[in-house]
């Protein structure tokens, strides 16, 4: 009797990813929805929280907390027309935290994609697109390195508190504001690859208004980029002699939105009468000091995953861009975590330290994609791409095991 295989198309393996993925979401939303839930009706002592202040501010309660940024409340007070105050919160914070989940998972395709043509992976299609999937569900549930004994390491005295997490589950607004860093991420990426020598408007304007949705969700991110677009194409319009001068300009126009909307918040921030006393200052880990006694471990426990990726693949640095653009952005939060602080009332607050943790989330993203593309591929030693598996997983343990507790009600810092 003859029998033939059959192969499955590009199409149905699309679709069977996504239902997997799918379903792989459906477990990760279950999981994150009670816990913001729970956040959102906890008290100091259990699920702590910033979604408390959030809620008030939702409802227009004078809570002694300026929030400048309305896209968040103003979504949620939409949803409270329809569902109780906290529900309405959770639902919101549920949806675009899903949506960051979904988007990752998205450009982390296109990035094998456009490659598959090029590229000869050792698996089936299949395989690595389910492990696509792992890696989109996974980066968010990494965190920070940490003693999941009851010891302190040298210099650390809290898990959080002083190292940071790509993952801060306790804060609504980095997680509402995440799906659009993503996508603005990946636009800029993709305009600086082109924008010296044939600038799309087209690209430049859908960035802009990207870029602006994302300040009035929350400006942290767009602190960060800025700040390294800026110095990028400054770099670079020094470097060609000005050659490049009208692409610059144009580039620049698309920030000019987004610029207005800083200045606004900046005003709306510190004009604040409980605010006033306080100001945006220079020193050295003048913040930092605060809450860590041994800042290069702390750094070495955040960072531990992407520094060893780095070390294995930094001839990557040339030939990926995004992965480059990922790096300067972590090279920059560090700077400012470092540098910046805030005095008064703010200054226990260390809200740069929002910036940081968008610097490693990205990190962690664009070195998970380096890692994967070079296993599929096994263009490395086998004992390498080892090393570099077992600090993703090493994170990944930590993850699951800070955010178990952070599900059972325990302090986040």
């Amino acid at each position: 009797m003859q029998t033939t295989k059959t192969r499955m198309t590009k199409k149905q393996i699309a679709i069977l990813d996504w239902i997997i993925f799918g379903l792989l979401l459906l477990v990760y939303t279950a999981f994150t929805s009670y816990l913001f839930y729970h956040q959102s009706i906890g008290n100091i002592q259990w699920y702590h929280s910033d979604t408390r202040s959030y809620l008030l501010e939702m409802q227009g309660i004078e809570n002694n907390v300026s929030f400048t940024y309305p896209i968040f409340f103003r979504l949620s007070a939409f949803f409270n027309l329809f569902l109780p105050p906290e529900w309405a919160i959770v639902t919101v914070i549920t949806l675009l935290n899903s949506a960051s989940v979904v988007i990752i998972k998205y450009y982390i395709n296109k990035q094998f994609n456009n490659a598959e043509e090029s590229i000869r992976l050792k698996c089936p299609v299949l395989f690595w697109k389910v492990i696509l999937s792992f890696l989109a569900i996974t980066l968010f549930l990494v965190s920070m390195l940490f003693s999941v004994l009851d010891y302190n390491l040298p210099g650390i005295s809290e898990r959080y508190l002083g190292v940071f997490t790509p993952n801060p589950y306790h804060n609504a607004t980095y997680l509402a504001v995440r799906p659009f860093a993503i996508i603005c991420f990946f636009v800029f990426v993709d305009l600086l690859k082109s924008y010296e020598k044939d600038f799309s408007w087209k690209k430049g304007i859908a960035f802009s208004i990207l870029l602006l949705i994302a300040t009035m969700t929350k400006p942290t991110f767009t602190l960060l980029l800025v700040s390294t677009a800026g110095l990028i194409m400054l770099f670079r319009l020094i470097r060609s002699r000005f050659a490049n001068f009208k692409s610059t300009i144009f580039l620049g126009i698309c920030f000019i939105p987004t610029f207005c909307d800083l200045l606004y918040q900046f005003f709306g921030m510190f004009n604040n009468t409980a605010n006033r006393s306080s100001s945006i200052a220079f020193g050295w880990l003048t913040a930092w000091k605060i809450y860590c006694g041994n800042i290069p471990l702390a750094i070495g426990l955040a960072w531990a995953f992407p520094i060893v990726v780095f070390l294995i693949h930094h001839r990557e640095v040339k030939e990926n861009k995004a992965y480059r653009f990922s790096l300067q952005l972590a090279v920059i939060s560090l700077i400012m975590v470092m540098v910046l602080y805030e005095t008064g009332r703010r200054s226990m607050h260390m809200n740069f330290s929002w910036i940081y943790m968008h610097g490693m989330f990205f990190a962690f993203v664009m070195s998970a994609i380096v890692m994967i593309k070079s296993t599929l591929q096994k263009d490395k030693k086998w004992y390498l791409l080892g090393i570099e598996w077992i600090f993703y997983f090493w994170h990944l343990g930590c993850g699951l095991v800070y955010f178990r507790q952070l599900l059972m009600g325990h302090l986040y810092f």
